[in-house]
């Protein structure tokens, strides 16, 4: 059977309350987030695999699953700081949008010091619509300079200000695009780095009452 982005959703619900019971040895006494993520993930996908097929990503596409018809990137992330990081391709990203969706498992891990074991307690599942990953912050200011007749030179004052990571000319560029075609309001937050870092905060108190932001768990 295929995997569509509705069974991604069932599933990615099933496999929360399953795992959440699980009593894990591997990364037991482990503080490295980037390992506890990268067991998640992995095993999230080995239960999709049991019923579905699909494509699963590389280096070179960048996210979990590539596929047009899911284009979705799984994220994991501690409830103690919920955020990752993210490549970073463009800064319209921060506008736009990442283009892809996003799966969040944000958990709270629990160690069994007589057992040796390690339970994920996954508090918050959360799909992510890719209308709705753009920076929070830069999209509603944006929005708010549209609808107050701003110009141009109101969103090029906006860019610099929240330091766009971007040169002159691709600042005007994106500047008339945005008065073309007035983005969506994004409910990550963005930071700038080497990568993008991607904050969940504002997700995880929104999902299931805002359009685009699904409450799995």
């Amino acid at each position: 059977m295929k995997l569509t982005i509705e069974t991604l959703k069932e599933e990615a619900s099933k496999f929360s309350v399953l795992e959440s019971k699980h009593e894990e040895a591997s990364i037991f006494g482990s503080t490295d987030g980037k390992a506890v993520g990268t067991y998640l993930e992995h095993k999230f996908q080995r239960h999709l695999e049991k019923k579905y097929s699909f494509t699963t990503g590389n280096s070179a596409s960048g996210i979990d699953f590539p596929d047009n018809e899911i284009c979705t990137d799984i994220k994991t992330t501690s409830i103690t700081q919920p955020q990752s990081s993210c490549p970073f391709q463009s800064p319209r990203q921060k506008i736009f949008g990442l283009g892809y969706n996003l799966l969040v498992f944000v958990y709270s891990k629990i160690d069994d010091n007589v057992k040796k074991v390690s339970r994920l307690n996954i508090l918050h599942t959360v799909f992510v619509e890719k209308t709705r990953t753009a920076d929070y912050q830069l999209t509603t200011s944006i929005q708010s300079i549209l609808k107050n007749n701003g110009n141009k030179d109101d969103l090029l004052a906006l860019f610099y200000e929240k330091n766009l990571p971007v040169d002159e000319i691709e600042a005007g560029k994106i500047a008339d695009e945005v008065i073309e075609h007035e983005p969506s309001i994004g409910y990550l937050t963005i930071s700038n780095a080497l990568q993008w870092r991607l904050q969940y905060s504002r997700i995880i108190e929104k999902a299931g009452s805002i359009q685009g932001i699904f409450k799995l768990k």
